[in-house]
């Protein structure tokens, strides 16, 4: 004799909405959503050999991978707490070149992370930091990108 199976959604639908109201995903997110990342690498500007390094490490991009160089930032500027300058590249190259700046930091703070039109949740929840983790101005981040 065959029983019948009973089954009680009513928990996991109470289980889902729970997790949606502390914030945490009832799907996964789409990495098709990333159209580039960005590697913020921070310097000591009053510091020589800490700007030399950071002036090697731009070098050694700048010749092996088609990444966007940005400028160089001597003051905090937008969340950054810190002096910086910001490479910009394509999903493509994210199997070469994050390891590159892993192996060739020399011991500066690179924060790594995706561009998905959720400016906040880019630099933060879904960001990667090689070195020491840096306090972020997020307050100023919006959301999503207007």
């Amino acid at each position: 004799m065959t029983g019948a199976i009973t089954v009680d959604i009513a928990a996991p639908i109470a289980s889902l909405v729970t997790l949606t109201e502390r914030g945490m995903e009832d799907a996964p997110k789409e990495i098709a959503a990333i159209t580039e990342y960005h590697a913020h690498v921070y310097y000591d500007p009053s510091n020589e050999e800490d700007r030399g390094r950071a002036a090697t490490l731009r070098a050694w991009v700048e010749a092996r991978f088609p990444a966007r160089m940005g400028r160089w930032h001597d003051v905090p500027v937008g969340p950054h707490p810190g002096a910086m300058y910001q490479i910009a590249f394509a999903p493509e190259l994210f199997p070469t070149l994050a390891p590159f700046l892993m192996l060739n930091r020399m011991g500066l703070t690179v924060l790594l992370h995706p561009e998905t039109g959720r400016p906040r949740d880019d630099h933060t929840r879904h960001a990667a930091w090689l070195g020491e983790i840096l306090t972020l101005k997020t307050e100023i981040l919006p959301e999503t990108d207007a």
